[in-house]
């Protein structure tokens, strides 16, 4: 697919990199149409070519079979190449990020939330929403994909310790930026242009109540999403943002508005050390024995960093449960990923589900 510049200029507003790698993912599929996916429902697509113009799209006959691999659908953000003269994907161009989760339940799937983001600004609010351990949790999500992890603090406006709270997330989050505001003030707002603009996308992720859609609504410069007041007594709030949607922004770029999540179980594919727990990962290594369960074992360094206070027991209780969700979750991919090869064995016959009860 070779495009000038002239038609590459209507998708800097959708994300559009225009670099080498951009570039040399157009000629995928040559002759077609490039579009973004601005949203995702169960009936479909919506793709945009330029900021304002969401269409409907028609998705590859694979892409509708119950069994097909998830991760090689499309998902809001990605770039996709449709016929020449007809609203159909034909192919899905690569990927450079992708934020993913494991979807609730007992059987392992992938969810994935956005595609082709630069940066994932994790927002959590300055009240009882505010959760070091959840946040955590975020990053060690975020820094799996490929994107680059932003925290927000919303509701500085309230008459909390906002220093305390900077402090606290920049302990657990060497590096990461992380920035407190009153998410309807635009001139507080305004320091996160830095992660937007022409050629950039970023996603917002969440729980419900958070200030998603009052940010997103700030940004737009115009009240665009819905949003609604939390409860008194927990600070949650309810899903006004039902659905994924990519948003062009007025000064480039775009944002991709989620729903909030109450739940983010780790796909098995994170590390924990780039999640940033590489502190507790080095103090494991330097443990007498390798399989150290860090519990009565002597030679624990990771104990004596407890008990010295060189490490929140809070912290480490998270490690502990996060490294067993990544475990298990690390455990059922290699399953299913091994049911998928042997399904694909030329004329060996599928498995059917045992019966609990014998037909009649």
């Amino acid at each position: 697919m070779q495009i000038d510049n002239d038609a590459l200029a209507p998708l800097l507003p959708l994300g559009w990199p225009d670099d080498a790698e951009a570039r040399a993912a157009l000629a995928a599929a040559p002759g077609a149409r490039l579009a973004r996916i601005s949203e995702q429902h169960r009936s479909g697509y919506i793709a945009c070519t330029a900021a304002g113009s969401g269409f409907p799209v028609q998705a590859p006959a694979p892409w509708l079979r119950p069994r097909f691999p998830p991760e090689e659908r499309a998902v809001v953000g990605d770039w996709v190449a449709l016929e020449a003269d007809a609203d159909q994907i034909v192919a899905l161009l690569p990927r450079r990020s992708l934020l993913k989760r494991a979807a609730a339940g007992e059987h392992y799937r992938q969810q994935l939330i956005a595609a082709n983001v630069d940066h994932v600004l994790v927002v959590s609010g300055l009240d009882g929403d505010f959760n070091p351990r959840r946040i955590e949790r975020y990053l060690v999500v975020v820094q799996g994909s490929g994107s680059q992890p932003v925290v927000v603090l919303t509701k500085a406006d309230r008459n909390v310790d906002v220093r305390a709270h900077l402090d606290a997330v920049a302990e657990l989050a060497p590096g990461v930026p992380v920035h407190a505001l009153d998410a309807r003030d635009a001139a507080e707002v305004a320091v996160l242009a830095r992660y937007l603009g022409p050629g950039r996308s970023a996603v917002v992720v969440g729980s419900s109540g958070a200030g998603k859609s009052t940010l997103t609504n700030t940004l737009l410069g115009t009240e665009r999403m819905r949003t609604s007041a939390v409860r008194e007594t927990d600070s949650r709030g309810r899903h006004t943002t039902t659905y994924r949607a990519l948003i062009p922004l007025p000064q480039g770029g775009c944002l991709i508005d989620t729903p909030g999540m109450r739940e983010l179980k780790l796909s098995g594919e994170e590390d924990l050390a780039e999640g940033g727990f590489d502190d507790v990962e080095a103090l494991a290594a330097e443990c007498r024995f390798r399989d150290c369960s860090h519990a009565a074992e002597p030679g624990c360094a990771v104990r004596a960093a407890l008990e010295a206070g060189r490490l929140d027991r809070g912290r480490f209780a998270n490690y502990l449960k996060l490294r067993a969700e990544l475990a298990s979750g690390a455990e059922q991919r290699a399953l299913r990923l091994a049911q998928r090869a042997e399904e694909k064995i030329p004329g060996k016959p599928r498995k059917r589900p045992s019966q609990k009860y014998p037909r009649r």
